[in-house]
């Protein structure tokens, strides 16, 4: 294995000089973290392909390869399920199992998920994360339409988007109330969430000495979920894989069964990309649509907390609201034909005590800056990660909040550069947490550049894939 990148700027990525080299750093984090098929997040913490990972940098690397972008997309969805989900992580056969737990031999999808239709070619996870691929998908498309046609990219992405958005709204509406539920706490991407405190107290963790968490050999453990948080993360999916990873309906006993705006903004947005793609490519669009119109509309009548001005999660066994304010919550401004009067409480959570944004803190963070639960420095606890401050200042700037957009933009870049494209900040200093050379990080700071000046053409050495 290569030495990582280590990049560290210095001095503001906001202005030319900045923008320049921070383009170049970005492009060698992903190039070192490319393996010849996709990218990884980091190569010690997460050596795998992760799903709503490589949708992100998908986003990024259209800046630098629009094949290499398509690549990323294509090699995630040949590894999804018969029954239309893509699995949270694609396992690469070269890495030691004991690289990462849980690993293939504990998900056993191609036995375990055989019933739900696993890969048999490849093994997988069982669980999913948020549906971001028709948004990246259809952004990747837009950075070169003539290589998309081409290449006959889209025409090969839509049927299998199409099944994934089927999977979440058939088999997901746990709840009945057209929403996608969420059945482990890494199927939103907010792992160790305080807004899932209160349904994990259903669950029984197994107990620690029962696994061995490579994580920890990559990342202080102050920054990482707890051993108890995991012996629930196991028990958790141990239970779904015993269970032939069956999703079941409405009323299905699961322990943790949770609908989370987060994902379900993600899903409504996807809809529209969706409907885009299927125009391109002659299948009729209004199906997804109307999806869309339903999901927005189901989000604003169970989530959302007009009370707070943010969106809550709803924990489906006790069919309640989850007291916890998340960023999550402010995710659905990323939501094309959120009500006017949704868009303008958000915007005010933003800013208001809940998120500092732009006056306490210049990054969003994961969590409450007032709740009980906040740590700046463990994982979602209250750091600001990179990938959801993208979705918020992709929302405010849909909005027409120009300004805010512009700012975030313009903390996100000096955060990136100055943290060595760290996984996660500290929200109030900006120290880098987690590991660093992050993909996603990197990816999604190129995709700020371009949108702040016009991009420079791709090199040779760029465009291949």
């Amino acid at each position: 294995m290569t030495a990582p990148v280590l990049t560290r700027l210095h001095g503001p990525a906001h202005t030319p000089q900045g923008h320049t080299a921070l383009r170049r750093a970005a492009r060698r984090v992903l190039l070192h973290n490319w393996t010849g098929s996709s990218t990884v997040p980091s190569h010690g913490l997460y050596p795998h392909q992760w799903s709503w990972d490589s949708a992100f940098v998908a986003i990024g690397l259209r800046h630098l390869s629009v094949r290499r972008a398509q690549h990323e997309l294509e090699t995630l969805t040949t590894a999804q399920w018969g029954d239309g989900r893509v699995p949270h992580i694609v396992f690469n056969r070269a890495v030691p199992l004991g690289a990462y737990f849980p690993s293939p031999d504990f998900w056993r999808s191609s036995t375990a998920g055989a019933a739900a239709g696993a890969p048999q070619e490849v093994e997988t996870s069982g669980i999913v994360q948020p549906p971001v691929h028709a948004l990246a998908a259809w952004l990747v498309h837009e950075a070169d339409p003539a290589a998309s046609h081409r290449r006959g990219f889209l025409p090969r992405l839509y049927p299998r988007l199409a099944a994934w958005h089927h999977y979440l709204a058939d088999r997901r509406d746990l709840g009945g109330g057209g929403l996608a539920a969420v059945l482990h706490p890494w199927e939103p991407g907010m792992d160790n969430s305080p807004c899932w405190d209160g349904p994990l107290q259903r669950v029984e963790p197994v107990p620690a000495s029962t696994f061995r968490r490579a994580d920890l050999d990559h990342g202080a453990a102050s920054d990482r979920p707890t051993d108890l948080d995991y012996g629930r993360y196991v028990r958790l999916a141990a239970d779904y894989r015993d269970r032939g990873y069956r999703d079941g309906g409405p009323g299905e006993a699961h322990a943790f069964a949770v609908e989370d705006p987060g994902t379900n903004a993600l899903f409504a947005a996807s809809e529209h990309a969706l409907a885009r793609i299927a125009t391109e490519v002659g299948a009729a669009p209004g199906p997804h649509l109307r999806r869309a119109e339903a999901l927005t509309d189901a989000l604003v009548t169970r989530l959302w907390d007009a009370e707070t001005g943010v969106f809550r999660c709803r924990d489906l066994r006790a069919d309640a609201l989850v007291p916890e304010i998340g960023i999550g919550g402010l995710v659905p401004l990323l939501v094309p034909g959120l009500p006017a009067d949704v868009v303008r409480a958000l915007v005010r959570t933003a800013a208001g005590p809940h998120f500092g944004l732009g006056d306490t803190v210049r990054m969003a963070p994961s969590y409450d800056l007032a709740g009980h639960a906040f740590d700046p420095g463990r994982y979602w606890r209250g750091p600001a990660w990179f990938n959801v401050n993208w979705l918020l200042e992709r929302g405010l700037r849909q909005h027409g909040y120009t300004d805010r957009a512009d700012a975030l933009r313009d903390a996100a870049l000096d955060a990136a550069g100055s943290s060595g494209f760290a996984e996660y900040v500290d929200p109030y200093s900006g120290e880098a947490r987690g590991t660093r050379d992050f993909s996603w990080t990197a990816a999604l700071a190129l995709d700020l550049l371009a949108a702040a000046r016009p991009p420079a053409a791709p090199t040779p050495e760029e465009d291949t894939a």
